[in-house]
């Protein structure tokens, strides 16, 4: 079983640039918001299923609090001007009852299309593999296509969502 102090930084490169895959902390909050705050109109829709301008801040505290056993987030960060930035985040959140979790993928407007969700993915479903869980999904938007793509590169399952034609159903089952 893994835990949050265990977990290496990973470095890659796009281009010029050094990107680093690290797990989310609590001290994470303000580039969270701010990440989230930068997304355009159609990335929030996508990401939240619904038109949000900023985050609350209860809903920044769930989001950044994470406990390494029923919810985990990795975040994609640059260094921009001496400061650390967000980039993408990939965060899965567990039912305790089960051992299939929810999982979301955002990644910033301007780095889409460069990989950064595919780098993301893998340290996620390596720690949820680690920590006992054996599916991942995700309901999203029909019309979210880049997450129809990431879904197909990771061999997801997918099926319409019963009540909702708005909606899929990714499913990752992961193999222990």
């Amino acid at each position: 079983m893994l835990s949050l102090d265990t977990v290496p930084h990973i470095q890659h490169k796009i281009g010029d640039t050094d990107v680093t895959i690290r797990p989310m902390t609590a001290d994470d909050s303000e580039i969270e918001a701010k990440f989230v705050h930068n997304l355009s109109f159609q990335s929030k829709h996508n990401r939240f299923l619904e038109g949000i301008n900023d985050l609350s801040v209860s809903m920044l505290k769930s989001l950044c609090d994470i406990d390494g056993k029923t919810a985990m987030a990795f975040i994609a960060t640059i260094q921009q001007q001496g400061k650390e930035q967000q980039i993408g985040v990939s965060r899965y959140a567990s039912d305790p009852d089960t051992n299939e979790s929810e999982m979301a993928v955002t990644v910033a407007d301007e780095w889409q299309r460069h990989g950064i969700a595919q780098l993301l993915m893998p340290p996620l479903i390596e720690y949820a593999k680690n920590n006992g869980i054996t599916s991942l999904y995700s309901i999203d938007l029909a019309s979210n296509i880049a997450m129809h793509h990431l879904a197909k590169d990771l061999a997801m399952s997918c099926e319409k969502v019963p009540d909702d034609s708005r909606l899929l159903k990714y499913r990752l089952t992961i193999q222990s």
